[in-house]
């Protein structure tokens, strides 16, 4: 087996073109100071030669690794996609390269990635926390060292961390109140294991919305899942086990909505007749699902706008906080088939 090629240094280069190491250093970073022939011939030679730059030792001298992290729970959904986009094109526009990681909604991947993060010297760092995060310890060391962080979608509220989210409260008042003039009276809510900041507010508006209309809450008919598809279909046998069966089901994503109405069709359950449900996130399997499902949608590419925006200011010290440090995003409630019964 041959053995791999020498890197190639600019010694390399200042031999072949006779001329010093510090003419070539300073002809790759196109410094005014090397006539135009020169960078040419330096720039050329480079290119044949096969260097490459060295941009971790180029990183330390300049304290800038033009790198920042992004930590995501799922990269499983058309939410999150649209969210990266938004994000790396006001990344890329500001001349910044993005690493992407997903924790799995787990606190202990999550707690891993954060730690590699900041050993790789990333500038700065975007975050949407996992389900199970309930504080923000982990990434305490990112604040005290000064490297900006900006969380969004899941925030967890800090002074100097500002957080880019929609009114979860508000949004998921406005469902509840839905399905209430839709005529439904026991109303599941399907949400997350570990109640995190977005599971909460959602929770609170759900149960806001009975109280509102003089609905008595029913903590039987609050189910915890990990908001799979597949958990779902569980929490639909669990209703369908109901003695007094629910007339309405507001679930706080859209796969475990799509996962529950699937499973409840398949029991000959008629949707929305015997029972009407409703989901959160506009995902893409939420318009293809027979019936279509009933949704909240915000928009992923203008909150992953708005969270590089506010890190590549925080970078540039351009930044200036909104009121609680927190920017609120438009919602909208969609209305499909799934919780229809009033034309």
């Amino acid at each position: 087996m041959s053995n791999p090629e020498k890197e190639i240094t600019i010694y390399d280069i200042a031999r072949h073109l006779n001329i010093s190491a510090a003419t070539v250093s300073r002809g790759l970073m196109d410094h005014p100071s090397v006539n135009i022939l020169t960078k040419q011939k330096v720039q050329e030679a480079a290119q044949s030669m096969g260097y490459r730059s060295n941009h971790l030792a180029s990183n330390l001298r300049k304290k800038r690794s033009n790198i920042i992290g992004l930590i995501v729970g799922n990269l499983d959904s058309s939410f999150m996609t649209n969210i990266i986009v938004g994000i790396d094109k006001v990344l890329s526009e500001a001349n910044y390269n993005l690493v992407i990681s997903q924790s799995l909604d787990n606190i202990g991947k999550e707690v891993q990635i954060a730690k590699a993060m900041y050993n790789n010297r990333v500038d700065g760092l975007l975050v949407s926390l996992a389900y199970d995060t309930e504080n923000a310890e982990h990434f305490e060391s990112f604040v005290k060292r000064g490297i900006p962080l900006v969380y969004f979608d899941r925030i967890f509220p800090h002074e100097k961390c500002p957080g880019v989210e929609i009114d979860n409260a508000k949004a998921a008042y406005e469902v509840t109140e839905h399905l209430i003039r839709q005529g439904c009276r026991r109303i599941v809510h399907i949400t997350a294991y570990r109640l995190s900041s977005v599971a909460l507010d959602r929770f609170n508006g759900y149960k806001q919305a009975l109280l509102d209309y003089n609905i008595p809450y029913d903590e039987s008919l609050v189910l915890y899942t990990e908001l799979g598809i597949e958990d779902g279909a569980r929490a639909a046998q669990t209703i369908l086990n109901m003695p007094n069966r629910p007339d309405g089901i507001f679930a706080i994503n859209d796969a475990c909505a799509v996962g529950c109405l699937k499973e409840l069709r398949k029991n000959g359950v008629s949707i929305p007749d015997e029972i009407a449900i409703a989901g959160f996130n506009d995902d893409a399997v939420a318009d293809i699902v027979e019936p279509g499902l009933t949704t909240v949608i915000y928009k992923g590419y203008e909150m992953g706008e708005v969270a590089a925006q506010i890190l590549v200011e925080k970078l540039n010290n351009t930044y200036t906080a909104t009121s609680g440090n927190k920017v609120l995003l438009k919602s909208e409630l969609i209305i499909r088939e799934s919780s229809l019964r009033r034309k």
